[in-house]
């Protein structure tokens, strides 16, 4: 290993790492269904998949989170999240 390959390795480690502590963090916050919901969420809105998941390491964190976050929950979650549907009309003439 050269000195220029050593540099660039580190921060991919440190990436690694968060990831893993991030992916262990929701193990322990979420039941299996809400895990699959938002694997599900992720394929179609992947910002909105991470932003429940802030929220729900954020609970955790501050100790606000009195057991895991089950599938009913993420779904409340992402009604609040996405905010209103915008409701289409097709008028034909």
């Amino acid at each position: 290993m050269t000195m220029t390959e050593q540099p660039q390795k580190q921060p991919d480690r440190e990436v690694q790492e968060r990831k893993m502590m991030r992916e262990a963090a929701l193990r322990m916050a979420l039941t299996s269904e809400a895990r699959k919901r938002l694997a599900n969420v992720r394929m179609v809105r992947p910002d909105l998949a991470n932003a429940v998941e802030e929220y729900v390491i954020q609970l955790a964190s501050s100790g606000k989170l009195r057991s895991a976050v089950d599938d009913e929950q993420v779904k409340q979650m992402l009604a609040t999240l996405q905010g209103r549907k915008r409701d289409i009309t097709i008028r034909r003439a």
